[in-house]
């Protein structure tokens, strides 16, 4: 039986339904369907030369790769892959071979640190140390059971703030846009990041296939927004939070809860049973924020970094 590594073809429905099926089972807590898969495809920026790779044995998807360069960091030469493969199918070098496919692809384009998000479980760590990568920072997955846990009550918006949703702004997300850059420059992480480019986070995030504008609560101070909630929402019953962020001027005025509760109480009374989020192991006060709500811990990822050369 021998594996191969390959790039994922997004106009082949078995290739697609490969990729995701194999996420699903390594990487339950997020959600990916066909349409997120082909969205990537249809709108990844050229200068992140962006791949997703699959592993096949015996004409089976067993393993898949989701790699490019962190184009809109102001420090160049960083990349990042993440490799997930079935957990029955371990063993099979399908691993190995994604990561040696994918570093070749990016040192070509001039990477000299990579990045990769990796479960935290032995078989894993032992994995990344094998090749190279060393742990930097980690994050935990949360979950909800919308279904059965008592949400706190709604409160009003303090004087000044009103509450709206996504779906207010569709004739001009532009505010929304500048509110994400703000939060996401403040977010930690090991990658800087700035937003500068308007027309690819439309592309890319406004018509994302599961952003949920009616579910996404937008606190408004001033005529502009100053506090998200985004909410995704996958299939039949399952809601996941992406972003909850706070403009650093409005910070400490209980913004994040607010919106987030909104949008919790909506997602429920719209049939969705369970709820997901993530937040950096260091992130304080969003943990804080999200154990008051009744997420509990169900996985951590451990991010590990390789310098090439």
């Amino acid at each position: 039986m021998t594996v191969i590594v390959r790039d994922l073809r997004p106009e082949v429905a078995p290739d697609v339904e490969g990729f995701v099926r194999v996420r699903h089972l390594a990487l339950p807590f997020v959600y990916f369907s066909p349409q997120s898969v082909r969205h990537f495809f249809a709108h990844a920026h050229p200068d992140a030369h962006a791949r997703k790779l699959v592993a096949e044995e015996d004409g089976e998807i067993i393993g898949t790769a989701q790699l490019g360069l962190a184009h809109e960091s102001p420090e160049h030469g960083q990349g990042f892959l993440n490799v997930y493969v079935d957990p029955a199918r371990t063993g099979r070098g399908a691993g190995t071979l994604l990561v040696r496919t994918a570093e070749e692809h990016l040192a070509a384009h001039g990477a000299t640190k990579l990045f990769a998000w990796i479960l935290d479980e032995p078989g894993n760590r032992a994995f990344a140390e094998r090749h190279g990568y060393r742990a930097s920072r980690s994050a935990h997955f949360l979950r909800l059971d919308l279904a059965r846990t008592p949400l706190p009550p709604l409160q009003d918006p303090p004087p000044g703030v009103e509450l709206r949703t996504a779906a207010d702004f569709a004739d001009d997300p532009r505010p929304l846009f500048e509110l994400d850059a703000a939060v996401v420059a403040d977010e930690p992480s090991d990658i800087d990041t700035e937003f500068t480019d308007y027309e690819a986070w439309v592309a890319q995030t406004w018509h994302h296939p599961h952003l949920d504008r009616e579910l996404t609560s937008v606190a408004v101070a001033d005529g502009r927004p100053v506090a998200f909630s985004v909410a995704h929402t996958h299939g039949p019953g399952r809601y996941g939070t992406g972003m909850t962020g706070t403009a650093r001027t409005h910070r400490g005025r209980g913004l994040a809860k607010l919106v987030k509760n909104d949008s919790l109480h909506r997602a429920r009374a719209a049939g969705y049973t369970e709820a997901y989020t993530g937040n950096d192991s260091d992130n304080g006060p969003m943990l804080a924020i999200n154990k008051w709500f009744g997420y509990e811990i169900c996985a951590t990822e451990v991010r590990h970094v390789r310098t090439l050369g």
